[in-house]
């Protein structure tokens, strides 16, 4: 079931076999994946979906994120996942999500900033009114936010190189926000429940791009750049 209320946008789901990790509960990406697919949802239910912004070679990209996971939902757990948008200011377009349980548990939240694109110049631009009145806007969802700068360590390991793959990429031709995250992810313990992840994006990586990790840990968190051949980060990652 799905439903537009009070400028939010729900869906209910179940946790599927393919969502899950070796423990049994949901993987951070799969969390990430129904957070990005309820965004997509709205746009669709309010008009302004893939084919209408694909018409105007206008998109919404991904610029930050923060996420807050109170716990991974496990195989068969019915959930809801929602979002709203909570400021539209410039170029940009902030956006709240969170997931509950089938009891209302919150189970997760997020922060996140979206930039509006115009895809035939390639660069950012100030969308219409049209493209967010639709939305409308709502109070911000009470998290503790965090600054969209991460605080990168001074010294990091780098890590094995690798390609940009198909399935890496979306329909804008990008690598695809989440990818970001499973990328990082592989340079971390099995074991690590993560808590809070951050992501600033910088730039995008393309079909045939090298990614040159590089990683630092610290007490409290670990930090991932996947960064070009000149160092220069495509994403940085942060993870508590």
């Amino acid at each position: 079931m799905q439903r537009i209320e009070d400028n939010s946008y729900e869906f209910e789901g179940r946790v599927r076999y393919s969502e899950i990790d070796h423990r049994g509960t949901m993987t951070l990406p799969a969390l990430i994946n129904y957070f990005q697919d309820c965004s997509t949802f709205h746009s669709e239910m309010v008009g302004l979906g893939m084919e209408h912004l694909r018409q105007e070679k206008k998109a919404w990209v991904l610029s930050y994120w923060q996420i807050l996971v109170e716990r991974y939902p496990k195989l068969c757990e019915k959930i809801t996942v929602g979002t709203f948008a909570t400021e539209f200011k410039g170029l940009f377009g902030n956006r709240n999500f969170y997931m509950k349980d089938g009891e209302g548990r919150l189970a997760a939240r997020a922060n996140s900033i979206w930039v509006f694109m115009d895809l035939e110049k390639g660069r950012p631009c100030r969308p219409a009114k049209e493209n967010i009145a639709p939305y409308g806007v709502h109070e911000p969802m009470d998290m503790p936010y965090e600054g969209r700068k991460i605080a990168v360590p001074d010294e990091l390991d780098d890590r094995e190189s690798f390609p940009v793959r198909k399935y890496h990429i979306d329909t804008n031709e990008h690598v695809n926000n989440c990818q970001y995250v499973q990328m990082a992810l592989e340079m971390l313990p099995a074991d690590l429940s993560v808590k809070q992840v951050r992501v600033d994006y910088k730039k995008s990586a393309v079909l045939g791009d090298m990614i040159f990790p590089r990683i630092a840990k610290t007490q409290e968190r670990y930090v991932v750049e996947l960064c070009d051949e000149k160092k220069v980060p495509y994403a940085v990652v942060e993870m508590k």
